[in-house]
């Protein structure tokens, strides 16, 4: 990974590009800072203090702004809309005729799919900026903080619609300053901006451990921490290059007086098939039920239960249901994901055939059992890590942003990895370049 940076940067364009990259990265991170008007710096900062970092979804969030969703800042919302609206666009074109029918268009279906995306953020920005503003301006962005209710100290409509608006703004930067990388550096905007937000958390978590620590000075469990950290990234890219093959062999055919086809290639199925979606769904869905105990005030049984046992991540029954509904979003997030019907229609109407395998139905139920036996393996992977947090919030006494694991980790070596192969193709492209003058 190195190597391919150095080379990079020797260059010329590319090294453009990664500076480029930098500097919009750099002013993603300063607008992170910067408070949005009528907001309490002061009383934002004390509430921040008095929190032990366990904030429920606020926490998901506040991962993918990096941290300026709970300092209610020009970012606060952070990418997390698109994220949402993505998922959305992407579970609706299974579901909806048109937008699969734009999905099969290309290139010009694409852009059509994306300006969608970018219409519904904006949407979804304007909804999530009433909800945080309406929450801080109630107190219930920090409970139990003492000046909890005192962050927004003018409630008026006209003080309340700023807020919303320059939140939804912000968010309508990021897009695009995402889109800025994607054109004019090295690919994947979007997803390197998350990688930012959830990477510049990493030292001041790695540092909180170090200060909570007992044993010689909190040096024996950060240094433990590191050793962890090193293990399970080895792990998590172990687990996210891994895939199981499958050889696909395409028939000879006769066009004319030239034969065509022939040829042998594979099917490539990951065993973490759906990425980090699963844990981000758990998340969300394990939040409902605090979420409603919390808006209803009530005090019956049910929700003295669910304040119990679901407000806070190192219960047993929490780490239960978590790693229960993880397997379970695997499992459908890969279902919609990947049609083996699709799959095998397409390969038979180009002769495309599995060595052994009859071309047609035959296909799609291997393919649908391999990608079952797969996916057991990676959904299963994905509770482990994401219970980390969890785990280390009881041994080393973290918060649930614990870096070493969950939805951390796997953004940030997914992206890493991603990047690389961006970098090397780039490389490789300018190698071929270079051969054909």
């Amino acid at each position: 990974m190195l190597s391919a940076f150095a080379r990079a940067f020797k260059t010329p364009d590319l090294r453009k590009k990664l500076l480029f990259t930098l500097g919009i990265m750099v002013l993603f991170r300063m607008g992170a800072h910067v408070p949005v008007p009528g907001v309490s710096f002061e009383n934002v900062q004390t509430c921040i203090d008095e929190s032990k970092g366990s904030q429920g979804l606020f926490g998901l969030v506040n991962l993918f702004s990096g941290g300026a969703l709970l300092q209610l800042t020009i970012f606060a919302l952070g990418i997390m809309p698109y994220i949402t609206a993505s998922i959305i666009l992407q579970l609706l074109t299974v579901v909806i005729p048109r937008l699969e029918a734009l999905k099969k268009e290309g290139q010009a279906g694409t852009a059509k799919i994306t300006q969608y995306t970018r219409y519904l953020t904006i949407a979804l920005a304007v909804l999530q900026g009433t909800g945080i503003v309406a929450t801080a301006s109630s107190g219930a962005l920090f409970s139990g903080c003492s000046v909890g209710s005192q962050i927004v100290p003018d409630t008026g409509v006209f003080r309340i619609a700023t807020m919303v608006i320059t939140m939804t703004a912000g968010t309508t930067v990021i897009m695009w300053l995402g889109e800025l990388i994607t054109d004019r550096g090295i690919g994947n905007g979007m997803s390197i901006l998350i990688f930012t937000s959830i990477a510049a958390g990493f030292p001041t978590s790695l540092w909180a451990i170090k200060l909570q620590g007992k044993i010689g000075d909190g040096w024996v469990e950060f240094l433990s921490v590191i050793a962890i950290g090193l293990v399970v990234v080895a792990l998590v890219i172990f687990v996210e290059q891994a895939q199981r093959r499958i050889p696909v062999q395409y028939a000879k055919r006769m066009i004319g007086r030239r034969a065509f086809g022939g040829t042998s290639t594979y099917i490539p199925l990951k065993v973490n098939q759906a990425g980090v979606i699963p844990v981000i769904f758990a998340s969300s869905l394990l939040y409902i039920p605090s979420l409603a105990a919390q808006l209803t005030g009530s005090t019956a049984g049910w929700a003295v239960w669910i304040k119990d046992n679901f407000t806070r991540g190192d219960h047993p029954i929490y780490m239960v249901v978590y790693f229960v509904l993880i397997v379970f979003f695997a499992f459908f997030y890969v279902a919609i994901s990947f049609n083996p019907e699709e799959v095998a229609d397409n390969m038979k109407k180009y002769g495309g055939f599995i060595p052994g395998i009859r071309a047609g139905r035959p296909t799609a139920e291997y393919l649908n059992y391999v990608l079952t036996r797969i996916t057991w393996p990676g959904s299963l992977y994905l509770g482990i890590i994401a219970l980390i947090p969890m785990i280390a919030l009881v041994a080393f006494k973290a918060n649930q942003n614990f870096p070493f694991g969950g939805t951390s980790i796997l953004i940030v070596v997914g992206v890493g990895l991603e990047t690389v192969k961006q970098i090397e193709s780039q490389l490789q492209q300018r190698n071929y370049e270079g051969f054909l003058r």
